[in-house]
């Protein structure tokens, strides 16, 4: 893999970051070229400024639903709406995964299409997080189905917050689910060099790590 800063969101999403974290991880993102930060909403104003004058286009992605995914579709509506105003290009949606598992499948896929209709107005990615600890092989099927349907631009594997996080296995059957328009992004536990790479070669557009520093100076 020759280019693996591309397929970076540097992401820094704990409740403790601070300011000066956050303008450090604008500053490797900018070094090391990444494809995006991924922080917490209430920094996107911030991350935008930070990344005002950078030479390469470096997308800003924060979390909507974050962690859980079971608020409201109107809160989570309000709230990326908010986030676009801020300066968001790209939205990190959390699945309700309790609407999920209760088998309200059409109220699931109605706010997912809410949130990319209100995405694509405003010509921003979606990425919808599945959140595959919590899923059965038919569940995983389901979800991905769901997401083609609504549209979305991205299905993600995990907040980072669960009990896993990413796994390849789940990534090379969700290539096979996934119609070839919508990519993939793994995140949730890679660390490494090895582990980027092994997702990529699984089918992984995306990687979403907050260790992206030491992947890319380990190439």
């Amino acid at each position: 893999m020759t280019n693996l800063s591309s397929y970076i969101d540097h992401t820094l999403l704990v409740p403790t970051a601070r300011e000066t974290d956050i303008r450090k991880l604008c500053e490797e993102a900018w070094i090391h070229q990444f494809k995006a930060v991924c922080v917490a909403p209430t920094y996107v104003a911030y991350t935008k400024e930070m990344l005002e004058f950078c030479p390469i286009r470096i997308e800003i992605a924060t979390v909507i639903g974050f962690p859980m995914g079971y608020s409201t579709t109107k809160t989570k509506l309000a709230e990326a709406q908010d986030a676009l105003n801020n300066g968001a290009t790209e939205l990190d949606v959390v699945i309700n995964v309790s609407q999920f598992k209760s088998m309200a499948y059409l109220s699931v896929r109605e706010e997912i299409r809410q949130l990319t209709m209100l995405a694509h107005e405003n010509s921003t990615l979606i990425k919808v997080i599945i959140e595959t600890a919590y899923l059965d092989s038919f569940e995983l099927y389901t979800a991905c189905e769901i997401c083609a349907e609504a549209g979305v631009d991205y299905v993600k594997t995990s907040t980072g917050f669960a009990s896993n996080g990413a796994e390849t296995d789940t990534v090379r059957k969700m290539r096979t689910i996934l119609p070839a328009e919508i990519k993939i992004k793994a995140s949730g536990g890679i660390r490494s060099y090895e582990q980027a790479i092994a997702f990529v070669e699984a089918g992984a557009d995306r990687i979403g790590t907050s260790a992206g520093v030491y992947i890319v100076t380990q190439a």
